[in-house]
């Protein structure tokens, strides 16, 4: 163990040397976890259960409700006391099951998508979460990767960061290996920063600080940040129900005044307006859409899908263009070499795993004796940071290799076909070290590596055939260098492009003995190259990839396919897939230099398919896109992918093979990082957005029914249909629940063959917005026209009752007609929401106690009911039901065929 210091200026100073370059025992990383606590940042305060379920009595509304009680205890109104207080802990016992189990949702998806890092613990290296990162483990790091702690670096691979998280400097920063321990002082240039992001190289370093010791800790320490915005259609709603409260408020005052002066008791008339504005005003409309976000949100984990910011869930329901990657996400990113080109003449490979054989025109090659293939598959090996594990076994009587591959895929399948021709990773290290790397990157199109050879310095160099054939002056022919004439560079392209056009990934390989003296740099090392040959793999679609293509095109969302391969590769695959037809077009990479924005705008109009393009392409393309107006879904997994994820209105990482950085500019991270995920994303995004619409529909058609039916009845100067105490049941017990099923409602059967939404469309859409209006004043016609009925024949009480009966009856049955704006109920099938039937059946039942316990019958005002009664409810309150039907059967077919 060492101690530090840190001075001002940023220099660390080591007084021991017990510092293990291999890393922490397990044990010992367990007693430091103790020791230093978990490798995070402190949150502000979270809301304990006991929090949320005070919350729920903050409600304005609520507060009103509270007060109404303690007059009516005060004014000897026990019964309507007690039935208030139970009416109120009933809502709050659900508003804070609803939130509570948001919560505990939305923690346990910060779980899941909480960054990992890789450590070196027992000298193995292994992926673990960030936070059980402690003082003295050795972190390896790579392109991409985001720093998980404070820590010195004492190995690297031209490491740059980009420190600006901290700095604001946007220029990224190189930093240099040290040696460590011994009291060594180590200087600024040597240490890394938690938070902030490997743009180049890699490196190995040695936490020195966790948490809120790290300096992104003093910060946090001295800024604590909520995140707390709401959703676009959350802040729609907000604004919806100020204007409603208001509007509401006014009724209710009138309704209050008009009875007052008719000469009811203040006390009656103040019970009234409270309980009507409680009727009227749709209070937790924008909670509603958080708690049917968090369980859409739960549903997608399901489907492999991590939601990582809310508003997304919204905007999925109207993406119409997804552009994704094709490797790894519409194919199954498993490569494997078919073909090799050498010596003019190309070699398959045949069989099965270690069986395969390398057969040209029909002859087995042994490639121990072809210099120019064992240079290739040497090449391979050593140009080259995948790995491969095989494991033999015996299935009855028959060996089965179990192949693994670890690393990058296309490197993987490189270094397995060099296995298959007899050259390992390990035999070939030593005879040929590694010196010096430099990396691939998107826009050079190839990696190349320094080694040293027999006491001869060479450069090895793999990338796209196009870029690398024209770095060489010389061939390898037989194990001969011969000059690289323009006859031999045209068969070696005619070669790529017949391994194109099959769907092969090709790589070409190259080699260059270098002069003493040299600078391992790109522009030094990556010329006057010889050319080895070509190596053509495939990666096969994905069987679910057909489906989820096809599902796409039925929904109205264009699948376009963005990939840094060859145009034919690409054109291959879509065609397969069949994202690409003839009368579409494919761009590539300098193609899309060459034109401007606007110029751009209108290609993406046509063009379904991107190759040979680089993330600044990817950017330029997501932009032409939005101002077409489209609303874009955009997949990446590298560093660069970032500015592109970020500007798509869908910003999509892979779980699997993304970068930190990617995950952090997304707004979803596939977990399986593949494209059948993306369109059961889209789908659960529709259903979410299709399930609130029918909330609302539900709600405010029964708040507005409730309103017209009292309002009414004050104008007309009607003896009030209501009591306070039956508005207060309908709305906050019998109404709630119902509500809350609809939240889990099913898809409709047809909700992937309507074309997406827009992104700028009202949630009253398509007619909703008079849809519920017009239930509404059905809803009160049938309440009052039931109430007149009956007071024809019978008391007061009675007559309440019925109108009581009418209301919950009609309100029980519009709750399984807003369950589709398309179908009608008996399509769907009544009993397929299990939920609404539950909550139905349990609303009901509430309702009926009301009516025949005797009890609750003094307190609710009811009187028990005849069978004639109840054909009385029965026929008024099929009235709404009937001209409901009636529209959804034969007006709306014909509104939206015009």
């Amino acid at each position: 163990m060492f101690q530090t210091k840190k001075p001002e200026n940023g220099a660390i100073y080591f007084f021991n040397n017990e510092v293990d370059k291999n890393g922490l025992s397990e044990q010992e990383a367990r007693k430091r976890l103790l020791k230093y606590g978990p490798n995070v940042l402190e949150e502000g305060k979270k809301l304990t259960a006991l929090d949320i379920f005070l919350d729920q009595f903050r409600d304005f509304i609520i507060m009103v409700l509270l007060a109404a009680t303690l007059i009516s205890a005060i004014m000897g109104e026990i019964a309507d006391a007690v039935t208030i207080t139970i009416i109120i802990i009933l809502n709050a016992v659900l508003g804070f099951m609803q939130e509570y189990r948001t919560e505990q949702s939305l923690e346990a998806l910060k779980k899941l998508s909480a960054p990992s890092s890789k450590v070196i613990r027992d000298g193995v290296i292994k992926e673990i979460p960030s936070e059980e990162i402690t003082i003295d483990d050795v972190i390896v790091l790579e392109a991409g990767d985001r720093v998980p702690a404070d820590a010195v670096v004492f190995e690297s691979y031209n490491l740059k960061l980009d420190e600006s998280i901290l700095t604001g400097e946007s220029v990224p920063v190189s930093k240099e290996p040290t040696e460590i321990g011994n009291r060594k002082t180590v200087e600024k240039k040597s240490i890394i920063y938690m938070g902030t992001v490997v743009t180049n190289g890699r490196c190995k370093a040695l936490v020195v600080d966790v948490g809120m010791r790290t300096e992104m800790g003093k910060i946090a320490g001295m800024i604590k940040e909520i995140d707390d915005n709401m959703t676009p259609l959350q802040k729609r709603l907000d604004k919806l129900g100020k204007i409603l409260v208001t509007g509401s408020l006014l009724i209710c005052a009138l309704v209050t005044v008009i009875g007052i002066a008719r000469g009811e008791s203040i006390y009656y008339m103040f019970l009234s307006g409270v309980s009507l504005a409680v009727a009227a005003i749709p209070e937790g409309l924008p909670a509603v859409v958080t708690v049917s976000l968090a369980i859409g949100v739960q549903r997608m984990l399901k489907r492999n899908a991590i939601v990582r910011k809310l508003p997304a869930v919204e905007t999925l329901g109207c993406t119409n263009v997804i552009c994704t990657d094709k490797t790894g996400t519409l194919t199954e990113n498993k490569m494997t070499v078919k073909k090799i080109f050498v010596n003019d003449d190309v070699v398959e490979i045949e069989g099965k795993n270690m069986q395969s054989r390398f057969v040209s025109r029909g002859k087995k090659i042994d490639t121990a004796y072809d210099a120019t293939i064992k240079r290739l598959l040497e090449i391979g090996a050593v140009c080259n940071n995948a790995d491969v594990k095989i494991d033999r076994f015996k299935v009855r009587s028959e060996f089965v290799d179990d192949v693994k591959y670890y690393g990058e895929p296309t490197e993987a399948a490189i270094l397995y076909a060099s296995i298959l021709g007899g050259i390992s990773k390990e035999s070939v290290e030593r005879k040929i070290r590694r010196i010096e790397e430099i990396p691939f990157d998107s826009d050079r199109k190839r990696m190349s590596v320094v080694v040293e050879e027999n006491g001869l310095m060479y450069a090895f160099t793999k990338g796209a055939p196009d870029v690398v054939v024209e770095l060489c002056t010389k061939v390898l022919k037989d194990g001969r260098e011969v000059p690289l004439s323009s006859f031999e560079k045209k068969k070696i392209l005619e070669a790529n492009e017949r391994f194109s056009r099959s769907a092969l990934r090709v790589l070409a390989f190259a080699y260059r003995r270098l002069p003493k003296g040299i600078r391992y740099d790109s522009t030094n090392i990556e010329k006057d190259l010889v050319f080895v040959g070509l190596e053509g793999m495939i990666d096969p679609p994905r069987k679910e990839a057909y489906d989820a293509v096809f599902k796409c095109k039925l929904a109205g969302i264009k699948p376009i396919m963005i990939t840094g391969d060859h145009k034919l590769t690409a054109a291959a695959i879509a065609d397969e897939l069949n994202i690409h037809s003839k009368t579409e077009n494919i761009m590539t990479g300098d193609e899309i230099d060459k034109i401007d924005d606007k110029t751009l705008c209108e290609a993406v109009e046509n063009t379904t398919v991107y190759a040979r393009v680089s993330p600044k392409h990817k950017l330029r393309i997501v932009r032409a896109l939005k101002k077409r107006g489209f609303t874009v879904a955009m997949t990446g997994d590298g560093v660069n992918d970032a500015p592109a994820i970020k500007e798509a209105d869908i910003g999509i990482s892979m779980g699997k093979s993304g970068t930190d950085v990617a995950k952090e500019a997304s707004s979803m991270i596939l977990t399986d990082d593949n494209f059948a995920t993306i369109v059961a994303a889209i789908e659960e995004g529709r259903i979410i957005y299709d399930n609130i619409r029918k909330f609302i529909r539900y709600l405010l058609s029964c708040n507005i029914g409730e309103v017209i039916t009292m309002f009414i009845a004050a104008l007309t100067s009607l003896e009030l249909p209501l009591v306070p105490i039956q508005i207060l049941m309908v709305n906050l017990v019998t109404d709630g629940l119902p509500a809350l099923a609809l939240g889990l409602d099913p898809a409709d059967k047809d909700i992937m063959n309507l074309k997406p939404r827009k992104a700028d469309e009202s949630i009253f859409s398509n007619g909703l917005g008079t849809r519920i209006g017009i239930v509404g004043i059905l809803m009160a016609i049938c309440t009052l026209s039931s109430y007149v009925f009956a007071l024809t024949y019978g008391t007061l009480d009675r007559a309440r009752t019925i109108a009581f009966s009418t209301l919950v009856m009609v309100e029980l049955i519009h709750s399984f007609e807003c369950r589709s704006e398309r179908h009608l109920i008996f399509e769907l099938g009544v009993f397929s929401n299990k939920y609404l039937i539950i909550a139905s059946t349990v609303s009901f039942l509430l309702f009926v106690s009301t009516i025949y316990i005797p009890f609750l019958s003094s307190v609710f005002k009811t009187a028990p009911l005849t069978w004639f009664d109840w054909l009385v409810v029965v026929f008024f309150s099929s009235i709404e039901f009937v001209f409901n039907n009636l529209y959804t059967a034969f007006v709306l077919p014909k509104k939206e065929a015009k």
